[in-house]
């Protein structure tokens, strides 16, 4: 099993970004999927998670507004739009995988973890 995320990069605040998340799993549809970040010296957090259909979303009040997340079950892969970002956006993003299709916000609740994409924002 292997989530890989891309799309991170450097950006001036009030810029934008879409971060991938490409999964290798079977039964990709069956999954719910999340994204958590985690900044220098600060404990992984939440940002958005997506049902297994992608009819259910949760975003971090942070984000919600600015981020939005989307899946496409036929290529296996999850979208993170990052609209309007800030300095405090700046973290290495993770994407997470969990079995049965729900969308929680607790980072135990995933079974697989992709290596993570750096954001940085530049003020």
């Amino acid at each position: 099993v292997q989530l890989q995320a891309f799309g991170g990069g450097l950006v001036q605040a009030g810029g934008s970004l879409r971060l991938s998340c490409a999964a290798s799993l079977r039964a990709f549809s069956s999954y719910g999927m999340g994204w958590f970040r985690q900044a220098p010296g600060k404990e992984r957090e939440f940002v958005a998670t997506v049902s297994w259909s992608g009819g259910i979303t949760y975003y971090a009040d942070s984000v919600k507004g600015r981020f939005t997340l989307s899946r496409d079950n036929a290529k296996n892969t999850v979208y993170l739009q990052m609209n309007s970002l800030k300095p405090e956006d700046t973290a290495v993003y993770y994407c997470a995988a969990q079995r049965g299709g729900w969308s929680s916000k607790g980072s135990k609740e995933y079974d697989y973890w992709g290596q993570g994409t750096q954001v940085t924002v530049s003020s």
